[in-house]
């Protein structure tokens, strides 16, 4: 069974750090681009982050850019999120997806991500 699971999430003030991680299973992933969205109280889902599949090529929303970075590690099948400078409006739900594989361009288009885990909540207070 194919599956995407994230930890990490928390309470953590404004200006702290969380790292967020999808471990995924039941399949290899080193080729599949991966992505991070997240879903705030009352709004849609927006895109994060994203990594290729090939040549580990990134790409970020503006909002994050510069305090966000994704990265992923072959060997234990995981990707991560790296979150510094945290602000009251990153506070949502954050999901990890799998997209197309053997992708070399950045893809942040949720409909291109076909395997979604089941989220982990980020909460920054003020």
């Amino acid at each position: 069974q194919v599956q995407l699971v994230e930890s990490g999430g928390g309470l953590v003030q404004a200006g702290g750090s969380l790292r967020l991680s999808c471990a995924a299973s039941g399949r290899t992933f080193s080729n599949y681009a991966m992505g991070w969205f997240r879903q705030a109280p009352g709004k849609e889902r927006e895109f994060v982050a994203t990594i290729s599949g090939i040549g580990g090529n990134t790409l970020y929303a503006d909002s994050v850019k510069g305090r966000f970075t994704i990265s992923r590690d072959y060997a234990k099948n995981t990707v991560y999120l790296q979150m510094n400078s945290l602000k009251p409006e990153d506070t949502a739900v954050y999901y990890c997806a799998a997209g197309p594989p053997y992708s070399i361009t950045p893809r942040r288009r949720e409909d291109e991500y076909e395997i979604w885990g089941q989220g982990t909540q980020v909460t920054v207070s003020s």
